[in-house]
């Protein structure tokens, strides 16, 4: 359920495909538009912004943006980085630079050649405070990108750390090593943009120009995003089928229900109705496989008497987590299609970890639960209530309506649902920071690093709307254990900064693991081809009909 994308994010990516997870979208609209008995219909929600990828941090435009865009390198279905547009990514000793060849022949779909500057120049518009985008932490690493951040920009300047060398060639010059940036850059905010973008951004929104396996047909809001094969693209994986549209659904019951009758081809997430069921339904193709995306939710980190930074704070998130039984929650609630947290990765990442100091917070114990939240409260008294925002169109509110009671019954205070009509709506709420009080959250990771899930949803250059930090959480601790992760060459070393990291997320919990989503997701009879990659979703170029 994503709940980035590409977050989806969000999974979100989850931004995303790291994405924050969008919800889980009924009743999408008529897709006979999209022509040809070899299109498949696919389930989402409708993005939350328009399809800019340094926009789009959540899974309803994300996974779109993935399909239209071709970046540098891309992921196969297991994760494995593999060269895309990029012919060599070189790093010198350190990785505090890079030099990056482009193969020949890459072209827009409106005929232009991908440039170097294509690239570059794309970068730094999403770097760009002035142009507000989404994504911009995920450049934080390159040389300049402090400078961007001023008052007072036109949105044109330019990140000095990337330089064009010729019409195949560029430098990528960082403010300090960063052995993952050949692998981070495979993520939607790192494609390349034709020049037709910067003449007018809002157009190119809703109708992109991209190089990837697919083009835009159309965009017809809240109903279907029409994509259409792209003939001219240039990778070696080419798209088995003529065409993908994505019908949006506000009502994961009916997309389910249209699956089962032939009438939707694929969906990334099964309804909390179906979990016990649709492994054995006649009438779909199920899959159900351990999965990337992390379900949480976050609490800001300056909310009174919360605070992440004060004793009090801790206490109260502490105890709060620990009144919440995440065993029940993935048996009873999601029927087994889930695995309780332990940390702030998930199972199939490098570096997953069970036993990580402070792990304690993460499992049910009320009696402890009570006791720390006492402490709090002989701090300070809170008399108030805890709400629990999130999209009703996602299928969450059965989760949320358990942890409410979980936490009425373990820990004896106030809380209560508050649940948003659509995962758009939501999602404004949360980028424009209007939510008191928890709110949930996810990631489906952008690309397969520890450092997908930790620096772009924990890191102080990932908050105040520069990220996926929604909860605006800032640790110098963490800072720089995570910068020196990032400098680590060795993986072993790389993997105990990051665990050293997570045991003070652990310990302030600025925001609350709850399990880890499996890849499960159904396809009508007679789809041939359907799978789920490792951030769960489908592998919608292999299948046919």
């Amino acid at each position: 359920m994503k709940k980035k994308k590409k977050a989806i994010a969000v999974v979100a990516g989850a931004c995303a495909l790291g994405m924050l997870l969008s919800g889980c979208g009924g009743s999408g609209g008529d897709s006979n538009a999209s022509g040809g008995a070899n299109v498949i219909t696919a389930y989402n929600s409708e993005p939350q912004n328009a399809l800019i990828p340094g926009d789009t941090n959540e899974t309803g435009g994300g996974k779109v943006g993935q399909l239209l865009f071709a970046n540098l390198v891309r992921y196969d279905s297991k994760g494995d980085t593999k060269m895309e547009v990029a012919d060599s990514i070189e790093p010198n000793k350190d990785a505090t630079q890079y030099t990056v060849k482009l193969k020949d022949g890459w072209k827009f779909t409106d005929g232009t050649p991908v440039t170097a500057e294509s690239f570059t120049k794309s970068w730094s518009y999403t770097a760009n405070a002035k142009n507000a985008q989404k994504c911009s932490s995920f450049f934080s690493s390159i040389k300049g990108y402090d400078d961007l951040q001023k008052d007072g920009l036109k949105g044109d300047e330019q990140l000095v750390g990337l330089k064009v060398v010729d019409d195949k060639t560029f430098t990528v010059d960082l403010a300090q090593p960063d052995s993952v940036f050949p692998v981070k850059i495979g993520y939607l905010a790192f494609a390349p943009l034709p020049e037709s973008f910067y003449k007018d951004p809002k157009a190119f929104g809703e109708k992109p120009v991209g190089n990837g396996m697919y083009k835009l047909d159309k965009w017809d809001h809240n109903s279907q995003i029409v994509l259409t094969k792209n003939a001219d693209y240039k990778g070696e994986e080419k798209p088995k089928n003529d065409g993908v549209t994505f019908k949006i659904y506000t009502d994961v019951d009916a997309a389910y229900a249209d699956v089962q009758a032939g009438n939707l081809d694929v969906m990334d997430t099964v309804p909390a109705s179906a979990t016990k069921t649709f492994e054995k339904d006649s009438s779909v193709e199920a899959y159900n496989k351990a999965g990337s995306v992390i379900q949480t939710f976050t609490i800001p980190a300056n909310m009174k008497h919360w605070e992440t930074n004060t004793e009090e704070g801790q206490l109260r998130r502490q105890a709060l987590s620990m009144a919440i039984d995440r065993e029940q929650l993935v048996s009873k609630v999601l029927n087994g299609v889930g695995t309780p947290a332990t940390d702030f990765t998930a199972p199939v990442i490098p570096g997953y970890s069970k036993d990580l100091k402070n792990a304690k917070y993460l499992k049910a114990n009320p009696a402890e639960a009570k006791k720390l939240w006492a402490e709090a409260e002989a701090i300070s008294k809170w008399d108030g209530t805890l709400t629990f925002a999130f999209n009703a169109d996602g299928g969450a509110q059965p989760i949320y309506d358990a942890i409410v009671n979980q936490v009425k019954n373990n820990l004896g205070i106030k809380a209560a649902t508050s649940p948003m009509p659509t995962f758009q709506e939501f999602r404004n709420a949360v980028s424009d920071r209007k939510i008191e009080g928890a709110f949930r959250t996810g990631w489906q990771p952008d690309y397969p690093s520890a450092e997908n899930y930790l620096y772009q949803l924990y890191d102080s250059a990932a908050a105040d709307g520069h990220g996926a930090n929604d909860g605006d959480y800032k640790n110098a601790e963490v800072d720089e254990l995570l910068n020196k992760a990032a400098a680590a060459t060795k993986s072993d070393e790389q993997i105990d900064l990051y665990h050293q990291a997570e045991e003070i997320l652990l310990e302030q919990l600025p925001a609350v693991p709850l399990y880890y989503s499996n890849a499960d997701g159904v396809a009508a009879k007679g789809v041939k081809g359907f799978e789920m990659d490792w951030q769960n979703q489908p592998i919608y170029e292999n299948m046919t009909k």
